[in-house]
């Protein structure tokens, strides 16, 4: 999280919590606890000096990166359980948690960084999960956007619906239909924890993965191209792609390879998927290839680009480019296709490298 905006909230938060007790919306709070239900753990993301944290159930857990913030909701809200953290790097296991309150704190990370602050809120989630979020609504994006005082010293990034809904769509979730709602400058939704794979993307990637969709079985190990049958993570290694096997984190971080899916609804295999979805799915990926600006994409398997682009693509470079940046489509990595050989993936790997260099 963004340092000085904790700093502030670590010099200044208590004065602006103490004019602000009352929680804005309680109904919203209370219907979240509902929906999470009573007994199992839910997480205040960001939950400052607690003024929604002792209406969202029990047990609950308060998070905040502000130590003087935390000790003010302990006082107010001694039962819960709190955790110093950042909410892009969340403190909690795997599969941990049964729901998931933001409310005006995810807007502190700038625009870029949040497919993968959520890609961490999906990991720690359960499947079915409720996530309800509120951020600011607008275009703004910085520190100190107006006059305001109580402002000073904090980054903001507010969000227009429909990229807010993108964004979350691609970190995992399903976003409640007519849940999404402007009121003034805020903007809130509730969504839930999807079976699915969420995207691995953010500033600067070398090249950006786009496979058909997740398997149950990558969905479930929250790890794309798990199944030891797939070839994909051989053929990287071999490449010099990536390092780390099966580690799309590390693959991201260390070495500029982003993932994502054409569409995120996990089948049990690629035919199950509609030439309908596979066509939304373009979309979203060329307006997220727009936003990020990876060097080149790499679709895994030629199947959904031939609906969605191209029906006689074959595999290489593509005329066709995606957000103003070039499109490497290669075969499919699947165990069944058993016409390419790992050393011909590996050189398509190689040769999509060679196209993102290039770019």
């Amino acid at each position: 999280m963004h340092r000085a905006t904790v700093d502030t909230y670590d010099d200044r938060g208590l004065d602006w919590a103490a004019t602000h007790r009352t929680p804005g919306r309680p109904g919203d709070a209370e219907r979240f606890a509902d929906k999470v239900g009573a007994g199992i753990l839910r997480l205040d993301l960001g939950c400052g000096a607690g003024r929604y944290t002792d209406l969202l159930g029990q047990p609950v857990v308060g998070l905040d990166a502000s130590a003087p913030m935390l000790d003010e909701c302990r006082s107010r809200v001694p039962d819960a359980l709190y955790l110093q953290g950042d909410i892009e790097a969340l403190p909690l296991a795997r599969g941990s948690l049964s729901g998931a309150w933001s409310w005006m704190t995810h807007h502190h990370i700038a625009r870029d960084r949040l497919p993968m602050a959520l890609w961490d809120l999906h990991r720690v989630l359960a499947v079915g999960a409720p996530f309800d979020l509120q951020v600011l609504h607008g275009d703004y994006e910085g520190s100190n956007p107006g006059d305001d005082e109580e402002e000073a010293g904090r980054f903001f990034a507010s969000w227009t619906p429909d990229r807010l809904v993108e964004v979350m769509v691609g970190a995992g979730f399903d976003v409640e239909e007519d849940s999404v709602v402007v009121s003034g400058d805020e903007l809130r939704l509730s969504a839930v924890r999807a079976r699915t794979l969420a995207d691995t993307v953010g500033p600067g990637m070398r090249l950006l993965m786009c496979g058909s969709n997740p398997s149950f079985y990558s969905a479930d190990a929250n790890q794309g191209y798990f199944k030891a049958g797939n070839r994909f993570w051989k053929a990287a290694l071999a490449s010099g792609l990536v390092t780390k096997d099966r580690d799309s984190l590390d693959a991201l971080r260390a070495h500029g390879m982003g993932m994502t899916d054409l569409v995120k609804r996990p089948t049990r295999a690629a035919d199950e998927v509609t030439a309908d979805e596979y066509r939304r799915g373009l979309g979203r990926l060329e307006r997220l290839v727009e936003w990020l600006q990876p060097k080149a994409v790499c679709l895994v398997g030629l199947g959904g680009w031939r609906v969605a682009a191209d029906p006689r693509a074959q595999a290489g470079l593509q005329e066709t480019s995606l957000g103003g940046r070039p499109v490497y489509v290669m075969p499919s990595t699947s165990g069944l296709n058993a016409r390419t050989s790992v050393d011909q993936l590996t050189d398509h790997l190689r040769a999509a490298m060679t196209v993102a260099d290039q770019a």
